[in-house]
């Protein structure tokens, strides 16, 4: 089986992958780098690729999904309020100039 062979993974990671690649996109990632991301993300809730057969199964470890959920907004949260708000000034003066 050559690298990248999807033949070993069930339907349900599949759906997964493709899931989790249209998140990543629409979040502005490059189009390989999500899809990357997306295989490495069921890789590791799942085990790889799932074969069929009785005493097989391994339970899914949900955990990488959470920790991409609540990995943002910490670097924001560290600062001051006063620099956050400087921020927020700045990038609502970028949008109105750029809407006219």
């Amino acid at each position: 089986m050559p690298r990248g062979d999807k033949s070993a993974y069930t339907d349900k990671q599949k759906r997964q992958a493709e899931h989790i690649e249209e998140s990543y996109e629409s979040r502005g990632v490059p189009e390989g780098e999500a899809e990357r991301r997306a295989w490495a993300t069921v890789n590791k809730e799942t085990g790889g690729g799932k074969k069929s057969g009785s005493g097989r199964g391994k339970p899914m470890n949900t955990a990488p999904s959470r920790k991409g959920g609540r990995a943002g907004g910490k670097a924001s949260a560290a600062r001051p309020a006063a620099e956050r708000s400087a921020s927020a000034k700045k990038a609502a003066a970028t949008r109105k100039r750029r809407a006219s």
